[in-house]
C-alpha cells in the first residue's frame, strides 16, 4: 500500500484548515498558497473532501472551505478513505472484490486481514486535531 500525493495533500489541507479555522472560509487561494500545492490539483480533493461532508464549501466573495466537524472527529482514515479508496493490503481484500475462491485454503490470508486490521486501527487512532501538534516528544535535544 502506498499513499498518493492526493491523500497526503488531504491530509495537509485538513489540518491547515483547523489551524487557521476561525469560523469563517478560507479562500482556496491562502491554502494553496501556505501549502504549495497546485490550486488546480487541490480544486479535486477539495470537491471530494467537500463531497464526503468533511468541507463546507462556498463560491463567490467571502467564500473557501472550512470544517464541518472539530478536528478531533476527524480521523486520518476517513480522509484516506475519501482519497484513496479502500486501503486494503491485497486485492481480495478491497470491499469492492469478489469472494476468492482459495480464501478456505488459502495460508497467508489471515496474515493480510491481521495487517489491513492493523492499518485501519492505527489511522482510525489519529485525528486530524492530533497531527496539529507540534511536539515531537522528548529526545530531540540539543546539548
Amino acid at each position: 500500500m502506498m499513499i498518493s500525493t492526493k491523500g497526503r495533500y488531504a491530509l495537509r489541507v485538513m489540518i491547515d484548515l483547523a489551524e487557521h479555522n476561525s469560523g469563517n472560509h478560507i479562500p482556496l487561494k491562502d491554502i494553496t498558497n501556505r501549502q504549495e500545492i497546485s490550486q488546480k490539483y487541490l480544486e479535486g480533493i477539495m470537491t471530494d473532501l467537500t463531497k464526503a461532508g468533511f468541507l463546507d464549501g462556498q463560491h463567490g466573495k467571502g467564500g473557501g472551505y472550512k470544517l464541518n466537524r472539530s478536528p478531533d472527529e476527524i480521523t486520518v482514515l476517513e480522509i484516506l478513505q475519501t482519497t484513496e479508496g479502500d486501503l486494503a493490503p491485497i486485492s481480495c481484500l478491497d470491499v469492492s472484490a469478489k469472494p476468492c475462491s482459495r480464501a478456505a485454503e488459502c495460508r497467508t490470508l489471515p496474515m493480510w486481514e491481521k495487517l489491513y486490521d492493523i492499518i485501519h486501527d492505527y489511522f482510525n487512532g489519529i485525528t486530524i486535531a492530533d497531527l496539529m501538534k507540534t511536539d515531537t516528544g522528548g529526545d530531540n535535544y540539543i546539548i
